[in-house]
């Protein structure tokens, strides 16, 4: 910097010991010398150095020649004119720089200032100006003495410089995330944090520059030696890396961070700088939790539910066989229920059941298992049960413990329940079976335990039975067995056919089609009562093949009816698992006509789930030959969400039992809302089943669900009333049929 010279004119005979040496008298020649030296030095200046004078109505004193450079003016032309200066100076900043000229001539203050000249050619400079005042022996001024400096490419680059931060502050600082820049030392140290960070962990950006161990200290226990590992070896490879931690803030709240870096590396390589992005996907972790944890549980009371129960039930076995240990399965099933709901309403009714689950938890055992599969049924698995102490395979122990644990639930139901100011009594009809006299396997010890619940309640509410190898209902499961197989060999199925609805416009846009087995008195044999026994005895592949042919002649007759409707058919897990599942769908949809498009492929979730990797090449190569697919009673089994992105599913159907009373149940209409983003995230249609009331609709609608199905749309309908439907519908109807 410039400093002013208060002491005396520069004078080159009091110039001690510098550039000017004293001249002896009479040296005309070596002062001559010095001048032509100081000339020759000021006209090389890649600068303008100028000497002014005080009054601003004289021209320059003297200006160096590199002032026609800088400003387009010749030398001899600028120390001509009074006013060439000024007359330079570009018109917005001439009042502010002859106010601070002026002022600084008053006041003797060095005169420092940036400010834009116009050149001739009209092209507009920045300058920097540092004049100092030159005093005589006496204090009074003499001359501006000042440099004139070219600093456009500095100010241009600093105006490029601050609008690139304003623009990048903008941004990052707008964004819901935290944005961080960490330099690449030993102390993991913060060089920069968005301002986000206090309203998400409630520390200010300086506090967390400032503490550059902060970072560790908030990671979650259980996270923090992962993380901490996890950043240091993103750090030292040098490319980008993302992972996912917890962090506990200043409050106290966990918050679950996805967190996506880089390294930024120096010229030789080496990691200089890490800048990141901390996503706050707090409320996506507790969605995925909360669909995991009803994965495994009722949503109601929170018990165990028929996955985690057949689950626990299965190495319940596989250690009682190792250890010659007894099972035992009991269903609670309560009596007449339904009364209880239809005279206090649903909410009473759940009060109840919550009531009931943890008084069967208190009867039993702290090693038995109390699941509720649903509705008013509860299952109890009584697991390593000692049977070496009795004969007849230690069967009279086992049951000997079961009927205790009966005995124990009658007990328990003696207490009248209260919900609100009323008090009522309820009963349950329980059924027992054990492992290993009944059944040998799963399934076989649920369906005995099943069959002697009916057999209790037949005897009058509130008993229990012991499951009977002589059970009439063994001859009834036989008669339908033959009969079954009979329908099979000669094809005696129909299709119903439910309507699929666009929940914004309540307009149908395609159907599921419904296997229906008629009975000679003209009604139905129920889909639950002989799906089940046909997949066990082998049949199910041919009913699903025949399945196929009906969707694919039905659709043939409606294009030629004029309607070209979408339609969709379920899949079992054994026709999933045969070796030409996908030519036995495609070649007859092929051969009918139909595009595979129009057609969607539904499994349900425990099956995509039973065998993913291998379900995964089947959906991949269903859905490359154009078919849709879609996963059915979503949420009520247990899906891996890594695998579940992965595969090609276009719709993800919400089972109904989160569905009902939707409108009126916060807790179901959080995880109806949960997998409805669920879906949009993973690029899936979200789509509920059983739909019963008008509410129900609005609430899904809402909630941005596009698509249903259910009763209050409705039923499952045979093939002649669709078309119907969609006349009275007033729908467009395809160029060759009616219109409506």
């Amino acid at each position: 910097m410039t400093t002013e010279i208060e002491d005396s004119a520069v004078d080159p005979s009091r110039t001690p010991d510098g550039f000017f040496e004293p001249p002896a008298v009479g040296t005309a020649d070596r002062t001559r010398e010095l001048e032509l030296r100081y000339r020759g030095i000021i006209d090389r200046l890649p600068a303008v150095l100028y000497v002014d004078d005080v009054d601003q109505n004289q021209p320059m004193i003297d200006v160096s020649p590199s002032v026609h450079d800088l400003l387009g003016i010749p030398r001899e032309e600028f120390l001509s004119r009074p006013f060439a200066w000024t007359d330079t100076i570009h018109r917005d900043d001439l009042a502010a720089v002859m106010a601070e000229n002026e002022r600084c001539a008053v006041t003797g203050d060095p005169f420092r200032m940036e400010f834009r000249v116009v050149h001739p050619d009209g092209k507009i400079l920045w300058v920097r100006d540092d004049a100092v005042l030159i005093h005589d022996e006496s204090g009074a001024p003499l001359h501006w003495l000042g440099l004139m400096l070219d600093v456009t490419e500095l100010i241009e680059a600093q105006a490029e410089l601050h609008q690139a931060k304003t623009k990048y502050g903008a941004l990052v600082e707008q964004i819901p995330a935290i944005v961080y820049v960490d330099a690449a030392d030993d102390e993991m140290s913060t060089t920069y944090v968005s301002p986000q960070i206090q309203a998400i962990l409630g520390y200010t950006a300086q506090e967390y520059i400032d503490d550059p161990q902060l970072w560790e200290r908030m990671l979650h226990p259980d996270d923090r030696e992962n993380a901490v590992a996890t950043y240091l070896r993103g750090r030292e490879s040098g490319g980008p890396f993302v992972f996912e931690y917890r962090l506990i803030a200043q409050d106290g709240r966990t918050v679950w961070f996805r967190d996506s870096a880089i390294v930024l590396t120096d010229e030789q390589g080496r990691p200089e700088h890490i800048q990141g992005v901390m996503l706050d996907i707090t409320e996506r972790k507790m969605a995925e939790e909360r669909i995991a944890f009803l994965a495994y549980h009722d949503k109601l009371t929170g018990l165990p539910n028929r996955t985690m129960f057949h689950e626990l039930l299965g190495l319940a076995l596989a250690r009682a066989k190792r250890h010659e240990l007894g099972v035992v399965v009991v269903t609670v099933d309560l009596d007449d229920f339904k009364l209880v709901n239809d005279s206090l309403g649903h909410e009473a009714g759940d009060a109840i059941l919550m009531q009931l689950a943890q008084r069967l938890s208190d009867a039993t055992r702290e090693t038995d298992l109390v699941a509720r599969p649903g509705g008013d049924e509860f299952l109890l698995l009584l697991a390593d049960l000692d049977r070496a102490s009795s004969g007849h395979g230690g069967h009279e122990s086992v049951s000997v413990s079961a009927e205790s644990v009966a005995l124990r639930i009658q007990e328990a139901l003696r207490t009248p329940f209260t919900v609100g100011d009323t008090e009522l009594y309820v009963t349950a009809s329980l059924g027992i079976s054990a492992f290993p006299d009944d059944a040998d396997d799963a399934p076989t010890l649920l369906k005995n335990a099943e069959t002697a619940m009916f057999r209790s309640k037949r005897s009058g509410p509130g008993g229990y039975v012991l499951h009977a190898k002589d059970d009439a209902d063994s001859i009834v499961r036989l008669s339908l067995s033959t009969r079954l197989r009979r329908a099979v060999e000669q094809e005696q199925w129909m299709l119903h056919y439910q309507p699929l609805i666009d929940l914004h416009t309540a307009e149908m846009n395609g159907v599921e089609a419904l296997i229906r087995w008629p009975e000679p008195n003209g009604g139905l044999v129920p889909p639950g009562d002989f799906i089940p026994l046909a997949e066990e005895m082998g049949l199910i592949e041919a009913i699903g093949t025949w399945v196929i042919d009906e969707v694919c002649r039905q659709g043939r007759m409606w294009r030629e009816q004029g309607l070209d409707l979408d339609i969709s058919f379920n899949l079992s897990p054994r026709q999933l698992w045969q070796n030409d599942i996908v030519d036995l769908i495609v070649d007859p949809i092929l051969g009918s006509g139909m595009d595979p498009s129009r057609v969607t492929v539904e499994i349900t979730e425990s099956t995509a789930m039973t065998n993913p990797d291998r379900t995964l090449g089947i959906l991949h190569e269903l859905h490359a030959r154009g078919l849709h697919l879609a996963i059915d009673d979503f949420g009520t089994g247990y899906s891996s969400l890594a695998r579940l992105r992965y595969m090609p599913v276009d719709i993800l159907k919400i089972d109904r039992s989160f569905v009902r009373e939707l409108d009126r149940d916060e807790q179901n209409a959080s995880m109806v809302s949960a997998m409805i983003a669920l879906a949009s995230n993973l690029g899936m249609t979200p789509l509920a089943e059983g739909i019963e009331t008008e509410a129900e609709w609005h609430a899904l609608t809402e909630r941005g669900c596009e698509l249903g199905q259910g009763y209050f749309f409705s039923r499952p309908v045979p093939a002649a009333e669709i078309l119907a439907i969609h006349r009275r519908a007033g729908l467009h109807i395809v160029e060759g049929g009616a219109a409506g």
